[in-house]
């Protein structure tokens, strides 16, 4: 039992893959907070836009 639990401690396969992904979790969720912030910005320009050429049509 003690050489069977010195091995499972020393054994290190699946290591890397544990490390990939939590780079990749890392990278999701960096990338969900930048889209949800963008989509605001955009959202709120594209809103000013459509304003701007209502207020421009009715004055024509």
């Amino acid at each position: 039992m003690t050489k069977f639990l010195n091995q499972f401690a020393q054994d290190e396969s699946g290591a890397t893959a544990i490390e990939y992904g939590l780079i990749a979790a890392l990278i999701a969720v960096a990338l969900i907070t930048v889209l949800g912030t963008v989509s605001t910005q955009l959202s709120g320009t594209f809103s000013k836009v459509a304003d701007k050429l209502k207020t421009a049509n009715a004055a024509a």
